[in-house]
This record gives C-alpha cells, sequence and structure tokens, in this order.
C-alpha cells in the first residue's frame, strides 16, 4: 500500500466526522471533526470530599538519570486491553512528584499514531483531560494525586452504526472505537486531613491496531463525560 493510502485510511477526522455527526445529532463527534471544547467543568479544583485518604495512586517511576519519569502506556495488540491502558494512563498524575501536565501528556503521545495524521490533535484532546499549568501549581499545595478505576469498556453501537455508513476503504483497517465507563479518584490533604473524591466518568478512546499495525495506537479521544454510546 503507498504512502498516499494509508495517509488518508488514516484520517479518523474526515471519516468519522461524516459518518457519526449524522448520527449523534447534536453531540458531535467529540474533537474529531473540530478539535474538543473547552470542559464545563474546572479540572483545577481542590478536594472537597473530605474523607479518610486510603486509595493507591500511580507512582511516577525514576528515569535513567534518576529524575521521576510517567509511566509509559503498556503496549498492546489486544484492542480493548490498550483502551484501557491508555485510559488508566491518562487519569493516573501526581502533583508530588515535580512532574509537570506536559510531561503526562508525552506519555499518551508516545503511543499515538505514528503517522502523526492525528498528534496535533490528540494533543488537544489530551490537555483537556489534565489540569492547566496554573491548576496544577494550585493542587500542588494540597498534595494532589488521581487514578482511574475502569467498570467497564465496550464498543458503542454508533460505532458499529458510523463503520457500516463509512464508504469503503476510509477507514484503516483494524481502527475501533471503545467507551470507557469509570470512576476518576482524587487524593490530597485539607487543613492537614486527608481527602478523597471521587466522580463517575464516560469518553471514548479511538485506537487502530491489527491488521494495519501489529500493535494498537492511539487515534483520539472523546471530550470527558461525552462519549459514543
Amino acid at each position: 500500500m503507498d504512502t498516499s493510502d494509508r495517509s488518508s485510511r488514516r484520517r479518523l477526522v474526515l471519516i468519522a466526522a461524516g459518518s457519526v455527526t449524522a448520527l449523534v445529532c447534536g453531540v458531535g463527534i467529540y474533537g474529531l471533526a473540530t478539535g474538543p471544547h473547552t470542559p464545563t467543568s474546572t479540572p483545577g479544583t481542590s478536594p472537597t470530599t473530605t474523607s479518610p485518604s486510603t486509595s493507591a495512586t500511580t507512582t511516577a517511576k525514576p528515569s535513567a538519570s534518576g529524575a521521576p519519569a510517567v509511566p509509559p502506556v503498556p503496549r498492546s495488540a489486544a484492542p480493548e486491553q490498550f483502551a484501557r491502558n491508555v485510559a488508566t494512563t491518562l487519569f493516573a498524575w501526581d502533583t508530588t512528584t515535580g512532574l509537570l501536565p506536559l510531561d503526562y501528556t508525552s506519555a499518551i503521545l508516545a503511543v499515538g499514531d505514528p503517522s502523526g495524521d492525528e498528534q496535533a490533535g490528540l494533543a488537544t484532546d489530551v490537555a483537556a483531560y489534565l489540569p492547566s499549568r496554573t491548576a496544577w501549581q494550585d493542587l500542588r499545595e494540597y498534595g494532589t494525586s488521581q487514578h482511574l478505576t475502569i467498570d467497564r469498556a465496550y464498543i458503542p453501537d454508533q460505532w458499529g452504526e458510523a463503520l457500516a455508513q463509512a464508504p469503503e476503504g476510509q477507514l484503516a483497517p483494524g481502527t475501533v472505537a471503545y467507551t470507557i465507563e469509570g470512576t476518576r479518584h482524587r487524593a490530597g490533604t485539607w487543613n492537614g486531613e486527608p481527602v478523597t473524591s471521587a466522580h463517575k466518568v464516560e469518553f471514548t478512546v479511538f485506537v487502530v491496531c491489527a491488521p494495519t499495525y501489529d500493535t494498537c495506537h492511539l487515534l483520539r479521544l472523546s471530550h470527558l463525560d461525552n462519549p459514543l454510546r
């Protein structure tokens, strides 16, 4: 397959936008066509639920130089497992490690589509899931960390309908969407006391796997709490 064919077939933006937007009417395609909207909730708010904190979070591993580094997204050739790995890594951060939001963004971009067609859009998608740098500094004062527990991962019906409507050859073989349902957990301190908060979340992960690639890669993310169903 020549390079131009492979590039055009990977362009989920142009493909899914035409198919899925018609299906979901006002909901849209969550940034695959026009980029994600500004979240209505503020990701940088401090913990508000006052209960003892016992939940564990992903710890940044030291790099070869000894500096902390974000754990990479575990690779997988299994689409659902890879989508779960992306989701878990996306929500796992800790403001006390010295790392910044850009470090966590880089870990997700490292498993993006090697063609680079979706990289700019994916970077914007990921940024919408992370606190801004200013909010990050505020959260650091509370020692805030976060992780995700996944309740369910499934291929949404709307994705199947989109595939049925997409013209032949427009989607790269092995492209699939998984909607993730889970709970975002945050932990920190407030007035010297440990506190936690928990919030249900839903979102869709768009990936491309075999036969296009031997291992799965991330294409895009939906808006948080606005998934395909």
